[in-house]
This record gives structure tokens, sequence and C-alpha cells, in this order.
């Protein structure tokens, strides 16, 4: 956009039920709209009611749509959820950086999603199941609180099938429907076919998720290098100006909201007070 600090006008084009509390909200693109890099996040406003950061959660090859599933979770989300086509909203973006996909070419891709962490994610793999054979192997493992809480769940079905996909899905409390695994992501990671020394991890889900899952990881013996995590608290400008979203010497909508984990680790490791 050509200013990023005015939102442009965009219309509602439909809005999806994903689970009790989380909507995918689509829009039609801004004319001048250039697409986005997986990972990226946009500003949604609300006249009245204020802006949300929110993940683009979309195909990265359809430039007519933008894509965004959002949590409702406080006043900005809560009146996105109740939307309906024809509406319009302010759009502002895309902000920040991507996930480093390329650098996954040849290697073993590793995508670990929590909850709504899956939203940021699934770019990167419609990215990578246009073009499997890119990658040595490639690997998703899902964890939500219960069944009910699972996103895109006519996806997940194809995405459980697929030829080039290794796929594991656990919840935390399971029904008597549920045919997967119970219990907390990180058990997964011990159980998956990987060459350590050549995967390119992706995580994002809670930050405690974070830090186990990259522990995890580490003890397989994956570099700290190779692997990548989303942070997307508090942001409140995307431009880094408000301050809102430091952590350490990052602003995380400006220099994120992807980073490798060594760049911030130390800083998921300190307790806030």
């Amino acid at each position: 956009m050509s200013d990023p600090f005015i939102p442009a006008s965009v219309t509602v084009e439909a809005l999806q039920q994903e689970s009790h509390d989380v909507f995918t909200l689509s829009v039609c693109a801004p004319s001048n709209y250039a697409g986005f890099t997986p990972g990226q996040f946009n500003m949604l406003y609300l006249p009245g009611r204020g802006e949300s950061a929110i993940s683009i959660s979309g195909d990265p090859g359809n430039n007519s749509t933008i894509t965004h599933t959002v949590k409702a979770v406080g006043n900005v989300t809560r009146a996105l959820c109740d939307l309906r086509p024809s509406q319009r909203i302010g759009l502002r973006g895309p902000f920040g950086r991507g996930w480093p996909l390329e650098q996954a070419n040849g290697r073993e891709l590793l995508l670990i999603a929590g909850g709504i962490g899956l939203a940021p994610l699934r770019p990167v793999l419609y990215a990578a199941l246009e073009a499997p054979k890119r990658y040595a192997r490639i690997t998703v493992l899902l964890g939500a609180r219960s069944p009910q809480d699972l996103l895109f769940t006519e996806e997940l079905q194809r995405w459980k099938s697929h030829t080039d996909l290794q796929f594991l899905a656990s919840v935390d409390n399971a029904d008597a429907n549920w045919q997967g695994d119970v219990g907390v992501i990180t058990q997964l990671i011990p159980r998956i076919e990987m060459n350590p020394k050549n995967v390119l991890a992706m995580i994002c889900g809670p930050e405690v998720m974070i830090r186990f899952c990259a522990k995890s990881l580490r003890d397989r013996g994956v570099p700290a290098d190779a692997i990548y995590v989303s942070l997307e608290r508090n942001m409140k400008c995307a431009l880094g100006i408000c301050g809102h979203c430091q952590l350490g010497p990052h602003f995380l909508c400006r220099n994120g909201p992807v980073f490798g984990y060594a760049e911030v680790e130390r800083f998921l490791m300190t307790r806030e007070f």
C-alpha cells in the first residue's frame, strides 16, 4: 500500500465459523494489492472499535481474496466476527517478516502448530503442497485443546491422507469420537521420522508450547538456527512506533513476527513481572 498508516476500505466476502470462538474472515483484495509472504499479518480496522493485528491465513497464490482467521477474544475481534458479507472494513498491510520458506528447499520442512497457531502456518502448507518435490519431507504436527477446537477441519481430512505429507494431531482432552493422540503436542516430536541435521522447523502457538517444542527439537539434535517461531503478542501499530510489542531489542511487528529461535530464546525464558 502507498501509505502504511492509511487503511484501504475492503468488502467482506465471507465469514466461516471454525470453532466456538474462531472465525475465518475473507475480504476482497484492494486494487493495488501485490500479495503477501506466508507469516505476514494485516491490521484490520473497524470504525468506533479500533484495529487488531491478524495473521493472513489464506493461499499466497490467490491475490483476489485475503483471508484472516480471527479468535474472538476482545472488543475488536468480537466485532470482526459479527460482520456479514458486503460490509466494509479497513485494512492495512501486509506487514512483518514472514517464514523462510525458500531456506527449506531440499530440506525436511516441519510445521508445528498449536490451536490458532495453525492459521499463520496454513499459507506455508499451501505453498509447500503446490511443489512438494522441493522438500525432502513435509511434516505437520498439530495440537489443540479438544477435537472441537481444531481449525480447518475439512482441509485436515485432506492433509491426513495426502501422500506427500506426514501428519500427526493430538488433543489435550478427547471425546468418544476422537481417533488420534491425546496429550501435549511435544509427545509427537520423538515419534516422527526426520533427519535432525536436515530439518527446517517452523513453530506457531502459545509461547509455552513454543519453548517446549523447541527444546524437544534440540533434544533430537535439530540445530537452533534451523528453528523459526512466530511471536504475535501486543502488536498495535504494525510499524514499530508505539513500542507495545517490544521484546528485548526487537519490535515484533517490524522485526518479526517470524524470528529465528536463537534470536529470541533468552527473552522467552525471562519471567515477566
